[in-house]
């Protein structure tokens, strides 16, 4: 399985040196087996640790150049950084990333051999269409994506869950997991509300193979007992 905890804009520099120390310290005690990922605000990019994956939250489809603001390659090769975010609902609904640049971005690092989380998700609007609305919506989030490639990792977040604490049922979350498989064989991720006492639930769905969590996995005991959970599974 695939345990993912994304920052966002919260915990300093040493807050995350602090926090990826206790769960490297929790995966080696525990002898955990399955892939971990920490997406820390650019701030605090750091090395990957044994066990735990540090990622990119963002960076622009480039080696290096004129675009203030932005990470770029360069950078996140400076800590051997080989993952990143791509697509996150706060990119494209508050920032205003188009599905276009998306897709450059997706393509630019698919060439750099990077392990992609691509995210895609519905606003409560469509939500509220019905199923058919709503895969429909989702489909459009694979224009210039390569579902084939050998590294991606698709993390579906329903817009309307994403800190709200609302999230949609099991058997939900079940069947769109069901209906993403039939487009692709990468790893599937769910996100939205994920919090300690929930993850288990999601965790042990059909075509789920992991979590992406944003602030239920802010304080590393509830990202550890997370971990806990998925190997518990195994």
């Amino acid at each position: 399985m695939i345990l993912a905890t994304n920052f966002k804009s919260n915990l300093t520099r040493a807050k995350t040196v602090e926090y990826l120390e206790k769960v490297e310290a929790y995966c080696e005690e525990n002898s955990i087996s399955d892939e971990v990922m920490i997406f820390p605000p650019a701030s605090a990019l750091c090395e990957k640790s044994l066990h735990v994956s540090v990622g990119a939250q963002n960076a622009f489809g480039v080696v290096n150049g004129a675009f203030t603001g932005e990470l770029a390659l360069d950078q996140l090769q400076e800590f051997g950084i080989k993952t990143i975010l791509i697509g996150h609902s706060e990119r494209r609904h508050v920032l205003g990333e188009s599905q276009e640049l998306i897709a450059e971005k997706f393509n630019f690092y698919k060439e750099q051999g990077f392990r992609i989380v691509y995210c895609i998700g519905e606003p409560l609007e469509v939500r509220e269409e019905g199923n058919s609305a709503l895969l429909a919506y989702l489909d459009a989030q694979y224009k210039g994506i390569d579902l084939s490639y050998k590294n991606l990792v698709i993390a579906y977040e329903p817009v309307w869950a994403i800190g709200t604490g609302l999230t949609p049922t099991l058997d939900d979350v079940e069947l769109i997991h069901g209906a993403i498989r039939e487009e692709t064989s990468a790893a599937l991720l769910y996100g939205g509300s994920v919090k300690a006492e929930s993850a288990k639930s999601f965790l042990a769905l059909d075509n789920v193979d992991g979590v992406l969590v944003g602030s239920g996995a802010l304080n590393p005991d509830d990202f550890c007992s997370m971990i806990r959970d998925a190997a518990s599974l195994q």
